[in-house]
């Protein structure tokens, strides 16, 4: 398909000149002769390789229309190349701090019209090309990190006998709540990696310890209570991402500054920290333990009810409540 140039232009002979030029070049060319026209246009049609825009027009010159297509979703990144008869060099810093991308003097010569305007949208082209495999490689690799980080969570949950699939839970329970707090899509997958690895320190855990069917001694409650901190130093080597040691830390502390390791109270918890503690409680309540099954689901919303400034941030603990009683046939638990 021809590449496609819109031209814009209220000197008819230019007009009429450029697009002969263009043309004869195997381009395809849409002429308009106003700023006005041209944002119209773009608004409601299909978007071209390139624009060739005039500086000096009647209404809206080039730079304020060119300005004005730039806030335009649709136009925002469509390469312009200003046309202009001016020599001064403040009218070409104008221009390209604008966001043109190139100059073309007026009158044109045919073949420093043509090489300039097919040099601009083959550049365009490879940069969009270029964006496209970085954003394609991107996600493969944001694949192969939560392929890793979900093993690794599987890993961790095997080493408790009664926490399968205890992490996963927790990522999706914390997922919800974020989103139903407003949270974008970017977040979203950052909460959900934060509660995937909420529990790593476990690894480091004596499964003695963390598989002892009885009451856990002082000092044996005293080694579990580590985990967090565990956690947060392995976690804290992946640079790319801070908030993952956050919420392996932090997720034990309590709204009141009841909680461990550092005994953090309110708002001086980190927000992602607040949203793991109301689900990795409300997970703990509905799975499996070896002295009893999950918590009858009014129980354990009355748990989380009770412990709303306390225990939870209330904002959280509100949302987890409004979730349960969406949950009419108790689904959320482990099976």
């Amino acid at each position: 398909m021809a590449d496609w140039i819109i031209i814009v232009d209220d000197d008819e002979t230019n007009l009429k000149m450029a697009g002969h030029i263009l043309s004869k070049a195997g381009m395809r060319v849409t002429a308009m002769k106003s700023g006005e026209s041209l944002l119209k246009y773009v608004e409601e049609k299909e978007i071209p390789d390139l624009i060739l825009l005039d500086i000096k027009m009647p209404g809206l010159d080039g730079f304020e229309t060119l300005s004005r297509m730039r806030k335009t979703e649709r136009a925002k990144n469509v390469p312009v190349i200003f046309l202009t008869a001016d020599e001064k060099d403040q009218t070409e810093a104008k221009g390209l701090l604008a966001g043109a991308m190139d100059f073309i003097k007026k009158p044109f010569v045919p073949e420093i019209l043509t090489i300039r305007v097919r040099h601009m949208i083959d550049l365009d082209h490879l940069q969009r090309n270029l964006a496209n495999e970085v954003k394609k490689k991107t996600k493969e690799n944001e694949r192969l990190f939560l392929h890793v980080v979900s093993s690794l969570a599987s890993a961790i949950d095997a080493k408790d006998t009664y926490t399968n699939g205890h992490s996963s839970r927790v990522a999706e329970y914390s997922r919800e709540i974020a989103k139903r707090y407003g949270y974008e899509e970017k977040q979203l997958d950052e909460i959900y990696m934060m509660g995937l690895l909420h529990d790593v320190g476990k690894i480091g855990i004596p499964d003695a310890v963390i598989n002892k069917p009885a009451k856990l001694t002082e000092d044996e409650y005293e080694i579990i209570k580590t985990h967090p901190v565990l956690g947060a130093r392995i976690l804290g080597k992946i640079k790319e991402m801070p908030s993952l040691q956050m919420g392996a830390r932090w997720h034990h502390e309590r709204y009141d500054g009841k909680g461990y390791p550092d005994q953090l109270s309110g708002k001086d918890i980190p927000e992602g920290a607040r949203i793991i503690a109301v689900a990795d409680s409300y997970d703990a309540m509905t799975s499996h333990r070896s002295y009893r099954k999950p918590l009858p689901q009014g129980v354990v919303r009355e748990e989380i009810e009770n412990g709303m400034g306390t225990q939870f941030d209330p904002e959280f603990a509100r949302i987890m409540i409004g979730m349960i009683d969406e949950d009419t046939e108790y689904l959320m638990k482990e099976e």
